[in-house]
C-alpha cells in the first residue's frame, strides 16, 4: 500500500497523486469520468481537486460541471467520507473575486453540486487583491468554524499575499493557509521555486503543484513530428521547441528505460519529492491514462535521478 501524506499542518492524509478534476465534463463525459474516479480510487487514491468554475470555458457550459459529475458519484458511490474533496473559489462566471459575500455563496453553491455537508480542502483559485487579506481569511475562517470547510488553501497568489494572509490567521488565532496550489513541473520551476517556495517552506505549508506534466508534454507523448489528438496539444507541444524540453525528455527517458516505468511516473516522481510538495495534481481523461499516474506511490527515484532531472530542468 502506498503511504498517505500529511496535507500541511491539517489532520488531512492523501494518496501522493491527486487527480484533476477538471476534464470531467469537458474532454470526459458523466460516464468517463465516473470510469476515472472509481479507477482512481480502487488504486488506492483518494485525494480529488476541483473548482467550481470547471468547466465554464467550453462552450455551452456555466461553470460547476465538474463538481456535479463529482457529486452525483458521491451519491452513486456512497464514499464520500473515503476522499479528500478540494475544491476552489473565486473564478466562477457568477461567483467572481473574493469578497465576503461571494465567498459564502460560492461555497453553498459548490456544496449543492456535490451533494455534500462539507468540503475538505477550499482553495482560493485566484487572489483577489482588491480585497483586503483580513477579509478573505475571516470569511474562510467562519466557512471551518461553521463545519462547512475542513481546511484552507490558496492557488496563484503572490508570496506577499500568502505571507500577510498566514501572519494575520496566526495573530487573531483564525483558520490558516494548509496548502498551496502552485504551477509547477520539470518544465516550469520558477513558477514556484524561490520566494513563494520559501513562505510555504518558513510556514509547513504543503504545495499541491498543478500543471504537474505540462499539459500532457511530460508524458512524453509529444515528440518531434508527431501530432496528438488532445484539446490541450498547443500548450503542450511548445516545450518541444525548447533546449529544456528536450534536455528534460532526454533525461526522463533514460530513467525510465532504466526503471521499466513510464516516462509520466518519473516526471511525477521528481516532482513529488520536491521540497514542500505533497501530492502533484494530474488529470485522466481515459481509464488507461490511470496506471502511469498512480504508479508514482511506487517509485522512489533514487538520488542520482533526482540530480539527473534537476539539471536537466535548470
Amino acid at each position: 500500500m502506498t503511504s498517505l501524506r500529511k496535507l500541511g499542518s491539517s489532520d488531512l492524509e492523501v494518496f501522493p497523486l491527486s487527480l484533476g478534476g477538471n476534464v470531467f465534463g469537458w474532454t470526459a463525459d458523466e460516464a468517463q469520468s465516473f470510469a476515472v474516479l472509481d479507477a482512481y480510487t480502487a488504486g488506492g487514491g483518494n485525494f480529488v481537486d476541483t473548482a467550481d468554475a470547471y468547466s465554464a470555458w467550453v462552450p455551452g457550459n456555466e461553470g460547476g460541471e465538474s463538481e456535479t459529475i463529482i457529486g452525483r458519484w458521491f451519491a452513486a458511490r456512497g464514499n464520500r467520507s473515503e476522499v479528500v474533496l478540494a475544491t476552489k473559489v473565486g473564478a466562477h462566471p457568477q461567483f467572481k473575486g473574493l469578497a465576503p459575500a461571494n465567498i459564502k455563496a460560492a461555497a453553498e453553491a459548490s456544496l449543492r453540486r456535490l451533494g455534500t455537508d462539507y468540503i475538505d480542502l477550499y482553495y482560493t483559485h485566484y487572489d483577489d487583491p482588491s480585497v483586503p487579506v483580513e477579509e478573505i481569511i475571516t470569511t474562510l475562517d467562519g466557512l471551518v468554524r461553521e463545519g462547512k470547510v475542513r481546511a484552507i488553501a490558496a492557488s496563484n497568489i503572490s508570496p506577499e499575499r500568502l505571507q500577510e494572509s498566514l501572519e494575520f490567521s496566526d495573530r487573531e488565532g483564525l483558520a490558516r493557509y494548509v496548502a498551496l496550489q502552485p504551477h509547477y513541473n520539470l518544465v516550469s520551476r520558477d513558477t514556484y521555486e524561490g520566494p513563494l517556495q520559501d513562505v510555504a517552506s518558513r510556514n509547513g505549508l504543503a504545495a499541491v503543484p498543478y500543471y504537474a506534466l505540462a499539459s500532457g508534454f511530460l508524458t512524453g507523448k509529444y515528440r518531434p513530428g508527431t501530432k496528438v489528438d488532445s484539446a490541450r496539444a498547443e500548450g503542450a507541444g511548445k516545450h518541444l521547441g525548447t533546449e529544456r524540453g528536450v534536455r528534460v525528455l532526454a533525461a526522463l527517458d533514460e530513467i525510465a528505460e532504466a526503471r521499466g516505468a513510464e516516462v509520466a511516473t518519473v516526471a511525477l516522481a521528481w516532482l513529488a519529492a520536491r521540497p514542500t510538495v505533497a501530492a502533484p495534481i494530474a488529470s485522466a481523461r481515459t481509464v488507461d491514462q490511470l496506471p502511469a499516474l498512480l504508479a508514482v506511490g511506487e517509485l522512489t527515484l533514487t538520488d542520482a535521478e533526482l540530480s539527473k532531472l534537476t539539471q536537466a530542468s535548470a
